[in-house]
């Protein structure tokens, strides 16, 4: 499974380089891409303003229906802003929020997030 992501600062990307999986970052040059396989998002905390290149990316073309579920990273002291961005994104197109995880993850949350990829497909 594929997995997309937008990183800012470098957090979000650290902890995807982490995964060792198959991915693709979206940046502000690039949201319009068409991606012919299931995919979960990855997906740091920013404001709205920064964050909807995530939407335009899963609304481009058919990519929603590829979909499959969110992840969040995030700053813990923002207290209920922690990993806002992710769970919007996950009541939004209704998939399910897999994991949050503080800055650029730890082991833990690799292994977790492996899992978690690991049960959407193959159920």
């Amino acid at each position: 499974m594929k997995v997309v992501y937008f990183s800012l600062t470098g957090q979000t990307r650290r902890f995807v380089n982490k995964l060792n999986l198959d991915s693709y970052e979206v940046t502000e040059t690039n949201p319009f891409y068409r991606i012919e396989e299931d995919f979960v998002v990855v997906a740091p905390t920013y404001d709205i303003e920064v964050t909807e290149l995530m939407n335009d990316f899963i609304e481009y073309s058919d990519n929603l229906s590829h979909l499959k579920g969110v992840a969040g990273g995030g700053n813990r002291n923002f207290a209920d802003l922690f990993v806002f961005t992710a769970r919007d994104l996950a009541k939004k197109y209704n998939v399910p929020m897999l994991i949050e995880f503080e800055f650029s993850g730890t082991d833990l949350d690799v292994s977790h997030f492996k899992k978690e990829v690991d049960n959407i497909e193959h159920n």
